[in-house]
């Protein structure tokens, strides 16, 4: 693998040049490929197959959650990339009579893209199209966990592209930490903060660029003012589409002391309505997915018992099926910073629940954990609105929703700091990918009434340039 990993590499280096001087028609062409593949209805049952074995993923979401998201950027980016990829101009000072000056975008290089299980497809392919769009040449490592979607991946791309143009490369923890060891132009990580830190130290020491889509505890404020069973019923859907397992997901909820009551029967309500109408449980709907594996079933029921040890108490949910891997919708109560369950991304389908008298304790609260990648603020009132956002920074916020941060491409996605660095979607995305070079191009004139010899005219002429007289 060794071998091969670096034979990949030498070859998109070599073509990396080639890839650059291609036409906007050309880059395009690829995309499109990639679109074509995925509207193929053979192609389309396979991949449903492929995340139902992984997440028991129903159709409907692979449409919403994954392939129609790929699709809608590869529409903006036919729409938009020979925009992108013209000559910026730029205004020009007087020092630079004579010249104009531009922004030219072009491509990185060779990249590298990590992507993970939870939206395997989809948080796969945003980065690739873009990286194709501006340019590069590409290694897309997909995670082994959502093995029968990467298996998908490889077999697409290795039908649509040759390899020293796109290769996938698959395989576990080693093979990542191996293509990490490679001086790589860009790494496209999507993951936990965790190990964004170490992709970030193996990039320093080749000095290459990095996009970092992390995520962290992105909370969801409810005021005194919100429609609580509109509210409750967002809510519930976002906290259990692909269960849970979103790093967009709300990770808690802080609300209003008086709402709680409320919000807690409609929560229950709206699970019952969304997942259990015919009554036979949770386990039974073919709309709800699954937990990706053992251990992070394992991972979510240590939360859930610690959390149980030290105090909080259940509200709803609280059933786990192990040899299932099924865990449902579970709202709780009683919670403390010193729970595990506030101490790190849950990504799963547990809720924990705070509530707040005076607005001043909602920042105090997310103070205590580092920025997070989505602030949800549910408010009638624009004075709350405007006071939860100015208090607490955050990648992005949605107001009287959740789940929308990554639905517009005309909107930067990405986070602050441990919530993640660099920004996805759209021109951002376009611009992750590109080198940002300047030019000053001399079309007349010259600078050299300002050369060497020096006296008092040119220190006269160089004042007047910049100003000062």
């Amino acid at each position: 693998m060794e071998q091969d990993i670096q034979t990949i590499f030498r070859s998109q280096k070599e073509n990396s040049s080639r890839l650059a001087q291609m036409s906007v028609k050309e880059r395009l062409e690829r995309v499109e490929r990639i679109d074509n593949y995925l509207k193929d209805e053979n192609n389309l049952s396979k991949l449903y197959n492929a995340l139902y074995n992984d997440l028991r993923k129903p159709e409907v979401e692979v449409i919403a959650t994954e392939v129609g998201i790929v699709q809608t950027q590869i529409s903006h980016l036919k729409k938009n990339l020979n925009k992108w990829d013209r000559d910026h101009r730029v205004s020009t000072p007087l020092p630079l009579l004579g010249t104009r000056s531009y922004i030219r975008y072009e491509p990185k290089g060779v990249v590298l893209i990590l992507s993970p299980w939870n939206f395997p497809l989809n948080l796969s392919l945003v980065p690739l199209v873009y990286a194709i769009a501006a340019g590069n040449a590409v290694v897309l490592k997909p995670s082994e966990i959502s093995s029968h979607t990467s298996a998908y991946i490889k077999k697409m791309i290795g039908e649509l592209f040759r390899w020293d143009e796109v290769a996938v490369v698959e395989g576990d923890v080693s093979v990542a930490t191996r293509l990490l060891e490679m001086p790589f132009n860009h790494i496209f990580f999507t993951g936990s903060p965790r190990v964004g830190k170490i992709v970030m130290g193996k990039a320093a020491e080749h000095l290459s660029s990095v996009t970092l889509e992390l995520g962290g505890k992105s909370p969801a404020i409810i005021d005194e003012t919100a429609n609580i069973q509109q509210i409750a019923r967002r809510l519930a859907w976002a906290k259990s589409v692909n269960c849970g397992q979103t790093c967009v997901t709300p990770d808690y909820v802080i609300i209003h002391e008086s709402k709680k009551r409320e919000f807690i029967k409609e929560f229950r309500s709206a699970i019952t309505e969304l997942y259990n109408r015919s009554g036979s449980g949770t386990e039974n709907s073919p709309d709800y997915c699954r937990i990706i594996s053992k251990y992070h079933f394992m991972r979510l029921n240590s939360l859930y018992k610690d959390a149980l040890e030290k105090g909080a108490s259940l509200l709803t949910g609280g059933y786990f099926e192990e040899d299932d891997l099924f865990i449902s919708p579970t709202l709780l109560d009683g919670i403390s910073e010193e729970m595990s369950i506030m101490q790190e991304e849950i990504f799963g389908p547990l809720l924990p629940v705070l509530t707040y008298h005076d607005r001043l304790e909602v920042s105090e609260i997310i103070s205590r954990h580092p920025n997070p990648l989505m602030l949800y603020i549910a408010s009638r009132e624009k004075k709350n609105i405007r006071y939860f956002m100015d208090g607490n920074p955050a990648g992005g916020t949605v107001i009287n929703d959740y789940m929308l941060g990554y639905s517009n491409p005309n909107l930067p996605f990405g986070g602050v700091n441990n919530s993640g660095i660099g920004k996805s979607l759209g021109f951002h995305c376009f611009m992750e990918f590109s080198n940002k070079r300047s030019v000053i191009h001399r079309k007349w004139g010259s600078l050299d009434m300002i050369y060497p010899p020096y006296n008092s005219r040119v220190l006269w002429l160089v004042k007047n340039l910049y100003g000062w007289m």
